[in-house]
């Protein structure tokens, strides 16, 4: 939920990667869905990572590891098609269920209780995120038909089960969102192990710089990562609260005004994150 200018370097560098268990038979088919996904993905970009490479240990050297592990070796220009094609299908979520909730409004003839704002934010922060990338690394012909058959499929298969159950689709997209601030967890553990090292020295583009309003001194594609998860990890957060609710009658808790402020409770920054959501009795 950018503008990110409310993230501090403090905050950003507290995201941790977290998975909320599955309780009911809902949130496990939500899961099934994301682990097929996850599977397509990784297939199709290439990608693996060393169990336990969130800690990172600079390797002294980084590119006969990478000639070792061949085709699934990660290079920088591998992360970027990842990242790439993790955004182009990122970005559809937020889109799909504002339109849909926009337009039951409009049947309804009711208000939405602001969830809509919140789901157009989250898809227009998920295309920053793609055109920036973007910006660094142009797709071939071939990505460029991955991503529009990934859309094709994934924007209409979305929609028709946002009409279904718009809950399993909020968790669908927390767990999804898990897999992303993990991805790029990793990502900047690569970079502090130095096994990017092309992205070192790498400064981030000038769209990034305005976007995310990144000072002086912190603009290394490292530094790009940090707000880029700490975006996602605000969706994750979202989503996975978003589930927990009544989805016809409860207010979006994100927009909502609290009887008593200082408790602690939703809001569109990420100094009081709850990772796996907050449940329905604490925000309503």
């Amino acid at each position: 939920m950018p503008p990110a200018s409310r993230y501090t370097e403090e905050q950003m560098n507290a995201i941790q990667v977290a998975h909320r268990e599955t309780n009911n038979w809902a949130d496990r088919v939500a899961l099934m869905m994301v682990r097929i996904l996850r599977f397509g993905m990784d297939t199709a970009t290439g990608y693996t990572h060393d169990k336990g490479s969130i800690t990172p240990k600079r390797d002294p050297n980084p590119k006969a590891l990478s000639q070792n592990r061949g085709w699934f070796a990660m290079n920088e220009r591998k992360w970027l098609v990842r990242m790439l094609f993790l955004e182009s299908v990122a970005g559809v979520p937020g889109m799909v269920a504002a339109s849909v909730r926009h337009l039951h409004s409009l049947r309804r003839l009711k208000r939405d209780n602001g969830w809509i704002e919140t789901l157009l934010e989250e898809a227009y922060n998920e295309r920053m995120h793609l055109l920036t990338f973007m910006k660094m690394a142009e797709p071939g012909w071939f990505m460029k038909f991955m991503i529009l058959g990934a859309q094709g499929v994934f924007y209409n298969g979305f929609f028709l089960s946002y009409l279904m159950s718009p809950r399993i689709c909020h968790r669908f997209v927390g767990f999804l969102e898990e897999e992303a601030v993990l991805t790029y967890t990793r990502a900047i553990a690569d970079i502090d192990a130095g096994k990017l090292p092309k992205w070192e020295k790498l400064e981030a583009p000038e769209i990034a710089v305005r976007y995310w309003n990144m000072p002086e001194g912190h603009r290394s594609m490292r530094d790009l990562l940090l707000y880029i998860r700490a975006d996602e990890a605000k969706h994750r957060e979202v989503n996975h609260t978003l589930g927990n609710l009544e989805q016809k009658t409860d207010p979006n808790p994100f927009v909502s005004e609290y009887e008593d402020p200082s408790r602690p409770h939703p809001n569109k920054s990420i100094d009081n994150i709850k990772a796996t959501g907050w449940e329905r009795k604490e925000v309503m």
